[in-house]
């Protein structure tokens, strides 16, 4: 016969055996999501065998890349660089051209990489430049970095100047052949008049949310992203733990990131937001230093910047990073649907209005 206590014991760990088992099994779901999801970084870069062992490790379809966007013949050889060595690794990567080359990366197991550019320095001031580019394969770019351009403003310069003509004209040359306007790093007037004044959706490829980091520069406002979605655009909330703040307590955890993805939802809707990173796939831990990372970027961005050190949040430095957000996700009650489409769809869908099938 059994006393109390060996009925409380028994019952109390037929419970706990019960919630392992619970466990395991949703960690086996989430698994066989992210396995079967299409997963797309939109801005990731530095590019060596370490970091293709680490985009294997990650589960990566595809992502968008930044490229030496100094003057135009800089622009064509790193394009060229990309092209060859495609060519020379095919069962590697693929240039993404179109929206189904990340369709195809998932189906064989390679990297779809966008050709793209943080800035328009490169078409040095002429429009047809963007159809050459376009025609060398690249298919994104910013319309402004940080400082003024010829086509507009960026987000830290004095003044809010919006569009210039030139900036109008070379939008509409993107629209025309099919090249992804992408305002990260645009200023407040010229990001509302790069969505006014291009006929097709828009990018944010990595940003976050003015409401959880007010006053910082490469911040949107939920204005912003609202007009976005309106216009069928997509954000891309970055994983910089310096950019999307830290925690009054001390270290800026995945939670905060999640915080930022959640808001953005809530403003754009779910099928206007997505994941980047906006470092290497491998991280930043494992190569950067204070003195080669931190200290130049004190001199080269404004005080507005907040740059910190250390700049990542630890659980998203590794390639398994956005496994690890879907563990946040699910216990915050995300539903599976809305878990794919954060992972990689809605870039696929903005593609698609933007480049075609």
């Amino acid at each position: 016969m059994l006393n109390r206590r060996d009925a409380i014991r028994i019952t109390a760990g037929g419970a706990a055996s019960l919630s392992v088992s619970r466990a395991a099994e949703q960690s086996t779901h989430l698994k066989r999501l992210y396995d079967n999801a299409l997963v797309i970084d939109s801005l990731a870069y530095k590019w060596d065998d370490a970091e293709y062992e680490a985009a294997q490790q990650s589960g990566y379809s595809g992502i968008i890349t930044n490229l030496n966007r100094r003057d135009l013949q800089t622009a064509i050889d790193e394009l060229l660089i990309w092209k060859r060595r495609a060519e020379e690794y095919p069962n590697r990567y693929m240039i993404a051209l179109e929206a189904k080359d990340y369709e195809h990366a998932k189906r064989d197991k390679k990297l779809a990489v966008m050709m793209n550019f943080q800035n328009s320095t490169m078409l040095e001031g002429d429009a047809d430049n963007v159809e050459a580019l376009h025609a060398l394969g690249m298919r994104c770019f910013q319309l402004t970095y940080n400082q003024r351009n010829l086509l507009g403003d960026g987000c830290t310069e004095r003044t809010n100047a919006g569009l210039s003509d030139l900036g109008v004209e070379v939008v509409e040359r993107m629209n025309k052949v099919g090249v992804l306007v992408d305002l990260s790093h645009s200023g407040r007037q010229t990001t509302f008049d790069g969505i006014e004044f291009s006929n097709k959706p828009v990018a944010f490829t990595h940003t976050m949310v003015e409401a959880l980091r007010p006053g910082h520069p490469r911040a949107k406002t939920d204005d912003q992203l609202k007009v976005l979605a309106e216009k069928g655009g997509v954000v891309g909330i970055a994983a910089l733990g310096y950019f999307i703040g830290v925690d009054p307590g001390g270290e800026t955890t995945i939670e905060t990131y999640a915080d930022h993805i959640e808001h953005a939802v809530r403003v754009a809707g779910i099928e206007h937001v997505a994941l980047s990173t906006d470092f290497p796939l491998r991280g930043i831990a494992s190569w950067a230093t204070r003195e080669e990372w931190y200290e130049p970027r004190l001199k080269s961005f404004k005080p507005s910047y907040d740059v910190k050190w250390p700049p990542y949040i630890r659980s998203l430095d590794t390639p398994d990073r956005f496994r690890n957000l879907l563990t946040v996700l699910d216990r915050r009650g995300w539903k599976t649907r809305d878990m794919e489409r954060l992972l990689g769809e809605n870039w696929l869908r903005l593609f698609k209005d933007v480049f075609g099938r």
